[in-house]
């Protein structure tokens, strides 16, 4: 999936909950965003739901990330 670099501003609890959320499923503050802002979208009706195809690309990249971060951890010990 195609990203781009932005640059944003929010208050200090959100920024620490999104890292401690992030952590906890073991992926970057960047993807764990990506995915609130996409939900959200999608709540709100601003945004309809990924096509299938769209949706299996997301899944794998996310699984990818998510096994990178399992490995870091793992090396970290």
């Amino acid at each position: 999936m195609a990203t781009r670099k932005v640059t944003l501003s929010l208050d200090a609890a959100a920024v620490e909950f999104a890292e401690r959320a992030a952590k906890q499923h073991g992926i970057s503050l960047s993807s764990w965003l990506s995915k609130a802002a996409r939900r959200e979208a999608v709540r709100t009706g601003h945004q309809r739901p990924a096509r299938t195809a769209d949706a299996e690309e997301l899944a794998a990249a996310d699984e990818a990330e998510r096994t990178a971060a399992e490995a870091e951890l793992r090396a970290e010990g």
